[in-house]
């Protein structure tokens, strides 16, 4: 029997949870998938030591909650079918979920940037740490330098530190003249300010190095030291991991091979949608960091705002109008202060790798006019992660424009695809 839903959500991170709450209380019938086992998306990952607290536990306790919301966990989305179906699987078995309307909440991920020795074992994203860390495993002792750009760094060091790790630096490429402008900016959205000022204080302690950004990581088996540029000096950290990701990237594949046309900005490319959150495709809504990334609390007001106008209730999602306007500011703000700086291009050496999972070198990629011909040659982004991690990466080194994903989305078994 064919599960089909009046609202079905992609995602079940602060956008795809609240977006589930308000469409279960407006009487529809509501399924919420997710590729996690747990609840919470990236920002509220659960794990042995990190039940939620406070917004995340109420957002995800509406789960349970509501009869009418069915939770698809460990459910990834393979490829859309005909008649408003998508075709999904999960550990046991592939299968078609009908909708009536859908809402994307299906977050960001990290943007990395090559340099000699990313590749080392001790080497993650800052987010990537934090997700480790919070699945179990243990840190307490081991020096770790956090580097990168944006608030993550904080939110990354703050978390490691509360488990024992010994933070030896937070690396920030942003000017110290831009860190400051964005922290003036904090005055007017005082959940963030206040959230900034804790962190602050925790870490205060914390060498904090702004224009500055590691240039290359050391060790042979295992991550020894890094070398951090700032200005024109270099300054050798030694440590035992290196957390390093400038930014976030919008998930906004999923929407973009469903049709939904895209808006690009000079930070990031997210799907485009109208002040209802809905997409060109009717029917369809996107919310939270797909269609740019701005926070936590920006992308709840969105999932609140699709769940409403997508259930016909538009009233109440005015409401929230003035409120996302100010979320969306700080963005724009946020985007503004710790933008990419163009010394990350010339990091890589022509050995450094650029695709991991095709062990494709900067070098070879570099011959080559554009992401496309680059496929063709050397099979960069041709493996499991799809490009989602190259193609950013060549993205910004190469101003290379990207291709839309092409189903299977992620990797299926072919009993799954025999569904279709």
């Amino acid at each position: 029997m064919q599960m089909k839903f009046d609202v079905l959500i992609i995602g079940a991170g602060p956008a795809g949870l609240h977006a589930a709450r308000v469409a279960a209380e407006a009487g529809a019938k509501v399924a919420v998938i997710d590729d996690n086992p747990l609840p919470g998306g990236q920002i509220w990952r659960q794990g042995p030591e990190h039940a939620p607290k406070g917004p995340a536990r109420a957002a995800i306790d509406a789960l349970s909650r509501h009869t009418n919301i069915t939770h698809l966990a460990g459910t990834r989305v393979v490829q859309s079918l005909a008649d408003k179906k998508l075709l999904v699987e999960d550990a046991t078995r592939g299968f078609p979920v009908g909708y009536e309307k859908l809402i994307l909440a299906t977050g960001a991920r990290e943007r990395f940037v090559p340099y000699p020795g990313w590749t080392l074992p001790g080497v993650t994203g800052a987010g990537g740490l934090q997700a480790l860390i919070k699945g179990g495993m243990p840190v307490r002792g081991q020096r770790i330098v956090i580097a990168g750009t944006g608030p993550l760094l904080w939110a990354a060091a703050i978390t490691a530190r509360q488990h024992g790790a010994q933070v030896a630096a937070i690396v920030e490429q942003a000017s110290a003249s831009h860190v400051r402008q964005f922290a003036w900016g904090l005055l007017k959205t005082p959940a963030k300010l206040v959230q900034a000022a804790c962190m602050r204080v925790d870490l205060r302690a914390t060498p904090y190095y702004r224009g500055a950004y590691v240039a290359q990581a050391y060790g042979e088996a295992q991550l020894a030291h890094v070398r951090v540029r700032r200005g024109d000096e270099d300054m050798r950290i030694d440590c035992d991991r290196l957390a390093c990701a400038y930014g976030l990237v919008p998930n906004a594949q999923i929407g973009i091979a469903l049709g939904c046309e895209t808006v690009e900005t000079p930070f990031e490319t997210a799907l485009l949608v109208d002040e209802w959150q809905s997409t060109s495709v009717p029917d369809i809504y996107a919310a939270g960091e797909c269609t740019g990334v701005g926070g936590m609390e920006l992308a709840a007001l969105e999932g609140r705002i699709a769940a409403h106008a997508a259930t016909g209730h538009r009233e109440h999602a005015r409401k929230l109008f003035a409120e996302r306007e100010r979320y969306r500011q700080f963005a724009q703000r946020m985007h503004e202060a710790f933008a990419l700086t163009a010394e990350l291009r010339t990091l890589p050496n022509p050995d450094t790798i650029l695709c991991r999972c095709e062990d494709v070198a900067f070098g070879d990629a570099s011959k080559y006019r554009s992401w496309r011909d680059a496929k063709l040659h050397t099979r960069c982004g041709m493996g499991p992660c799809q490009g989602k991690v190259c193609g950013e990466a060549a993205a910004f080194c190469f101003n290379w424009e990207t291709d839309a994903q092409r189903p299977p989305f992620a990797p299926a078994r072919i009993a799954t695809l025999l569904e279709v």
